[in-house]
């Protein structure tokens, strides 16, 4: 790919307007970085360890080498900071701070590489922004965020692979992500979800409709169809793995074959999709720099530089400020007493635990109730505090049963609710998840069912994104983050819905007052007034 480039854009040297502004930028940008180092390493650190955004290490170089694709035509421009932009700077970095109580690594991410791209047009100006508009979005790719896209993915990718088994001649028993056929057992776990495929197709994308188009409706189509193909790709590529195994007697497609076949098989997708790209490429434009400028005095830039370092330092001092003081360790919960006509049973050592981690304190129970021969309801609570990036409650991470659990295997969610003894009117709204133990006759195999709700400071709720706002301001309040995950479990049948209701409705009072006696004892130990 080649371009007719003018003679002005090859002009060896940097203009003397341009030094202390770039030198300035230069060293806010170090400034933020490591002001702000806990987030950016966070950043590097899931580059590292995640195969989903390893890509991402490509992003900053790429994001530099377009900038100096256009080098010419910023040249002749003069430097003109905007010193206002500190107020929008502040604002990100008052949503990181939100997002950092939060532990929403996603968002404070995005709030850092918001600040570093909006340091452009307060020291540089407008003019310089909008020609470098390109490589500055660019960045944004740095973020590594999509696994929230996780549970769609999954289930399009389960139900596309079963109906294709049934198209070609295969009896299929599908239970959520799980199915069967004649040949053996299958499941769709995280690496079938086509996540990385998809994520890394959309930055490759993307760069790709920048360089071969100039036409705004060829590069959103080339990038739609980049986000597309994937997907599709990813759909076809678990029907053939699956087919594969079956007529090979489960000798092929399995284990490392498993991802070899993926990852030769996206490398065939991207390919194809640079070919089919190629069919409708433009030829590139030449530059044309804009008229050169008359640079602005110096002295200009000094009342931007000393907002934006105001605006970048503010959130952090808040940040230190909010958190002076530590709760007191938790002891751990206080155990729930049998309500009348139920009684507490010894839980067994191979008992089955959620797969939720981080907690400061946890404690599993069971009971039986008032109808001989009932099964068992077990409840496990676990209590979190002064939560972080790697121990909190509601997490990606966390869940009533793991996508790569080997044991047990999630068949179906739901809601559901009950009105607490004492307090009729105001019911409290459960997650409901039904579980089975993986095996190959679907029949006879284990279930449970499980409710679970979030306990977010006295305040019971199912939303994740809720329970995380709501956790952030209750600490942002001075309220502390005190959390708790209430769940109660008991063996699937027709009975097992109203069990878990009525247990609930003779406990949760005393679950809930255990619960606050916890937080209003590390309130006081830091000196807090709980709400």
């Amino acid at each position: 790919m080649s371009a007719t480039t003018p003679s002005a854009l090859r002009q060896p040297g940097l203009p003397q307007a341009w030094r202390r502004p770039l030198a300035v930028l230069v060293l806010l940008a170090i400034a933020l970085l490591l002001l702000y180092r806990q987030t950016a390493l966070g950043m590097v650190t899931i580059w590292w360890r995640s195969g989903t955004f390893t890509h991402a290490f490509l992003v900053p170089p790429i994001a530099l080498w377009l900038a100096w694709r256009r080098r010419g035509m910023v040249a002749p421009l003069a430097p003109r900071p905007v010193p206002w932009l500190a107020l929008p700077i502040a604002l990100l970095g008052a949503v990181w701070l939100f997002a950092d109580f939060a532990a929403i690594n996603a968002v404070t991410q995005f709030a850092l590489v918001g600040m570093l791209v909006l340091l452009v047009p307060a020291v540089l100006g407008w003019r310089v922004a909008r020609e470098m508009a390109f490589p500055l979005g660019f960045l944004f790719f740095c973020v590594p965020v999509g696994e929230f896209l996780l549970p769609q993915l999954m289930d399009w990718t389960a139900k596309f692979t079963v109906i294709a088994l049934r198209l070609s001649g295969l009896p299929v028993y599908q239970e959520g992500l799980q199915f069967i056929i004649p040949s053996g057992q299958w499941s769709v776990v995280e690496a079938c979800s086509g996540v990385r495929y998809l994520i890394a197709s959309a930055m490759v994308g993307t760069l790709y409709a920048y360089l071969s188009y100039h036409s705004t409706r060829r590069r959103l189509g080339f990038i739609a169809f980049a986000l597309a193909l994937p997907l599709v790709a990813n759909w076809a590529r678990a029907y053939l793995i699956v087919m594969i195994g079956h007529l090979s007697g489960n000798t092929l497609a399995v284990g490392v074959d498993h991802l070899i076949y993926g990852w030769l098989f996206f490398g065939v997708v991207m390919l194809a999709m640079f070919l089919v790209g190629a069919r409708w490429a433009q030829p590139e434009l030449p530059l044309v720099p804009p008229a050169r400028e008359t640079a602005a005095p110096t002295a200009a830039g000094w009342p931007a530089t000393v907002a934006v370092l105001l605006a970048v330092a503010l959130p952090l001092a808040a940040g230190a400020w909010l958190r002076q003081g530590h709760s007191a360790p938790i002891a751990g919960p206080p155990p729930l007493a049998a309500a009348p006509g139920w009684q507490d049973q010894v839980v067994p050592s191979d008992a089955w635990v959620p797969d939720f981690e981080g907690a400061n304190a946890a404690s599993h129970q069971q009971f039986t109730g008032p109808a001989a021969g009932a099964p068992r309801v077990g409840l496990h609570l676990q209590l979190y505090r002064d939560q972080d990036y790697e121990r909190k409650l509601v997490s990606s991470s966390n869940a009533v049963v793991a996508a790569e659990d080997k044991q047990w295997a999630v068949t179906g969610h739901g809601q559901a609710s009950f009105e607490p003894a004492g307090a009729p009117g105001a019911p409290v709204p459960m997650l409901t998840t039904q579980v089975r133990a993986s095996s190959l006759d679907a029949v006879t195999a284990p279930r449970m069912l499980v409710w679970h709700v979030y306990w977010i400071n006295g305040r019971p709720m199912t939303s994740a994104w809720r329970a995380r706002l709501w956790g952030a301001l209750e600490r942002l309040r001075g309220h502390g983050d005190d959390a708790a995950l209430v769940l109660v479990y008991t063996d699937a049948d027709e009975q097992a819905p109203q069990r878990l209701e009525d247990f609930l409705r003779q406990h949760w009072g005393a679950i809930d007052a255990g619960l606050r006696r916890v937080r209003d004892a590390g309130a006081a130990g830091a000196g807090r007034t709980g709400p």
